[in-house]
């Protein structure tokens, strides 16, 4: 039971800051001038955390939900969906890898000043590339809840 709820968890909380990412992206995309974007995204400090607590989470999405495949590896329909559910968190931290950490190193050699000649470009892979990963992030957390749900039942003991 342990490994379905860390399973869970430790899914969700990987989701939540790619989710809030997908939120946050319309009025940044459409109403915010270039200034602003680059102000909140790079100087001051606004995805700290992220960086912090999104890579362990992560790796732990993809470690955890390979638990919950071994724990089910008897149980064919769980086990398809947790190994399906590692699948999917392994392909969006790949996507992470090769769509955002470009632009964030691109983004850490920003000064303020005038905006970057590329600044269109860069700003539009990142979010995007945002959007991509939380999409195969909430497919992998489906995935983790539909082995949880098809799993057997764990015994209680009645004693």
């Amino acid at each position: 039971m342990i490994w379905r709820i860390a399973a869970l968890v430790v899914a969700a909380l990987s989701l939540g800051p790619s989710f809030a990412h997908v939120l946050e992206a319309p009025p940044r995309l459409v109403d915010w001038s270039p200034e602003l974007w680059r102000e909140t995204t790079v100087f001051n400090g606004q995805y700290r955390y992220f960086a912090i607590l999104g890579a362990p989470l992560d790796l732990g999405a993809i470690i955890a939900s390979a638990l919950l495949a071994l724990v089910l590896r008897s149980e064919r329909p769980a086990f398809r969906w947790a190994l399906a559910a590692t699948i999917a968190f392994a392909v969006a931290l790949t996507v992470w890898f090769g769509a955002v950490a470009p632009m964030n190193e691109i983004l850490a050699g920003w000064t303020p000043g005038p905006i970057a000649a590329d600044f269109t470009a860069v700003r539009n892979r990142w979010e995007v590339g945002h959007m991509i990963v939380a999409t195969i992030k909430l497919a992998g957390f489906i995935a983790i809840a539909m082995a949880v749900v098809r799993a057997r039942p764990m015994e209680v003991s009645r004693e």
